[in-house]
């Protein structure tokens, strides 16, 4: 479903960001991303949904080309930042149906999901009120709800978890399950460890724009924890 194919990405001034950067993420897979601040991550996910364009190399979203293909791969990706700026002069209803006609999202699907998720997410009860009334968790769970609208191909996540609520956590590892099941891929940063060794099937760690270590988790961490590996490989590396 992702293919990062040799990506690097250098800033002005001479910064290397990303620096040759390869992995796959297969259908059905929750991949973990993990790393220090500063080590590569956001970059690397703004370059896989199109918000940043790299040096060198190729990323394929369900075989397309970010660059050359772009609305092909915007179609069947939903992205949440670790920060979501919403329009907060919209209802929560109003931003909804935003993203379903950007989806092209039918009239008796919208309904259906908007009412499902939202539900899901004990928001349903407020989309009619301005986002701008909305708490920081509020505004997480509207943009999980409008990301899972489509129900994309390929999910990518940078730090979903923050701003949730232990329940609101609990449901969302739910739903990322579920939604593989269904045969999407998700790709997410974290920076909770014990998360992404108890959820993700295949975990990858960057650290100061180079791959240290990828591959199944439970191979991974057969005799120690994701916590030990992580320190290990990049006990070395300083962070940005």
């Amino acid at each position: 479903m992702l293919e990062i194919k040799n990506l690097t990405k250098t800033y002005k001034g001479g910064k290397t960001a990303v620096d040759n950067l390869s992995l796959t993420v297969r259908a059905g897979d929750i991949y973990g991303f993990i790393g220090h601040n500063g080590a590569g991550k956001t970059t690397t996910i703004k370059a896989v949904v199109g918000i940043h364009d790299f040096d060198q190399g190729e990323i394929l979203i369900d075989g397309r080309d970010v660059q050359s293909q772009a609305m092909a791969c915007k179609q069947v990706t939903a992205y949440i930042p670790d920060n979501p700026d919403i329009y907060e002069y919209l209802t929560g209803i109003q931003y909804l149906n935003f993203l379903a006609d950007i989806y092209q999202v039918s009239g008796r699907d919208r309904e259906e999901r908007i009412r499902r998720e939202a539900g899901d997410f004990g928001i349903f009860p407020v989309l009619g009120d301005l986002i701008s009334t909305y708490s920081h968790g509020m505004k997480q769970k509207l943009a999980l709800t409008g990301a899972l609208i489509h129900e994309p191909g390929l999910l990518v996540l940078d730090e979903p978890f923050v701003g949730l609520d232990p329940e609101a956590s609990l449901l969302l590892k739910g739903k990322m399950h579920a939604l593989c099941e269904r045969g999407s891929a998700i790709f997410f940063s974290t920076h909770v460890l014990e998360v992404a060794e108890k959820l993700c099937n295949r975990i990858a760690v960057i650290s100061a724009g180079k791959l240290k270590v990828e591959g199944d988790t439970k191979e991974l961490t057969r005799d120690r924890s994701l916590e030990d590996v992580f320190m290990e490989v990049t006990h070395h590396d300083k962070a940005d």
